[in-house]
């Protein structure tokens, strides 16, 4: 292990934290706040990936920490009314979206995750926290399963790693429902402008949603400037958007790409085909920053049994099993054949 390798336990604002490094990136990570990876530089260019509260935005972080680094949803989005049916059963989530009557985003995001191990070496530099859902955990009262998961983040010469797991440890299926609230910086290059990215996600069709901000089942047409996002990209800020969109990888690749057009530098969220969803959402093109989600399931795919479970993302994980994605974020620049 050399200097520039480490993994410590450190403060950021105050909040506990475990801190990566490894050559030129640099990522902070909050086990007590959700698992949040709240953090991701490349100390080389001085470059900063994620959205982050600095020492005046703290409490606010701390107040909504959905909209801040990379948030875990665990279930993600909205449930109509509160209600979530399953295998036949309907269990009641709280209200927590008063404007929709709505769930909203789960239970995971917000409290505290174990740090199972952290450590760093010549291969890389990484945290792994770990959640064990069973009676006594808050999250059980609502959706009664058994299961461990465990989110490990690691940065390596090729960029910041994701990797999730998730073991049934109960009796029956469960729901393996999740997302990434990623809030993505833009401008991430210092001294750069909003107009000069373009971003760039392999979305598929859009989902149409109620006043309520629920998936009807139905689609809309994509506009010009969605046509482009799919394609050769398009402003991140080309209007307020607040959208879902079905997953349509590219070349066996499901990402997004956010370019900036003065220097040529590429930030890459590679999430893996998994995901049968994006959610996109730039707080009402606020110039500051951008939300390219990967979500399994449609919003409110529990309530509609009516639909094709595969096609709403409605996946369940049988008795013993285990499930495993991974995704990565890294920054292309020119003239340079490693991130």
């Amino acid at each position: 292990m050399t200097q520039q390798h480490t993994a410590i336990g450190d403060l950021y604002y105050g909040i506990p934290a475990i801190r990566l490094k490894f050559g030129r990136y640099e990522a902070v990570a909050l086990p007590g706040n959700g698992a949040n990876l709240i953090s991701f530089h490349d100390n080389e260019t001085g470059y900063s990936f994620l959205r982050e509260p600095d020492a005046e935005s703290i409490e606010a972080f701390k107040q909504s920490p959905s909209v801040y680094g990379i948030p875990f949803l665990f279930p993600p989005n909205r449930y109509e009314d509160g209600k979530f049916l399953w295998n036949g059963v309907t269990y009641e989530l709280p209200i927590n979206e008063e404007a929709t009557h709505n769930h909203l985003h789960g239970f995971l995001h917000t409290v505290r995750w174990e740090v199972e191990d952290y450590g760093s070496g010549e291969q890389g530099s990484y945290v792994v926290m770990n959640q064990h859902v069973r009676e006594g955990h808050p999250m059980f009262r609502y959706l009664p399963f058994t299961f461990t998961m465990k989110l490990t983040y690691s940065l390596d010469e090729f960029g910041l790693h994701q990797r999730y797991v998730i073991h049934n440890e109960g009796d029956q299926p469960i729901p393996n429902l999740f997302a990434f609230h990623t809030a993505i910086r833009v401008p991430f290059v210092p001294d750069s402008s909003p107009e000069d990215y373009k971003i760039k996600v392999t979305i598929g069709e859009r989902r149409e949603l109620t006043d309520r901000l629920l998936a009807t089942g139905q689609f809309q047409p994509l506009s010009p400037e969605e046509e482009l996002m799919k394609t050769t990209g398009v402003s991140p800020y080309f209007a307020s958007m607040d959208n879902h969109y079905t997953a349509a990888p590219q070349n066996g690749r499901n990402y997004m790409e956010l370019t900036h057009s003065k220097t040529g530098a590429t930030l890459v969220y590679d999430v893996g085909t998994a995901y049968k969803h994006w959610m996109i959402w730039n707080n009402k093109a606020n110039q500051e920053f951008i939300c390219p989600e990967p979500q399994m399931n449609m919003i409110n795919a529990p309530n509609r049994p009516d639909l094709p479970a595969e096609d709403i993302g409605l996946i369940a994980l049988a008795p013993g099993h285990i499930f495993e994605t991974t995704s990565r974020l890294y920054c292309v620049t020119p003239n340079k054949t490693k991130s």
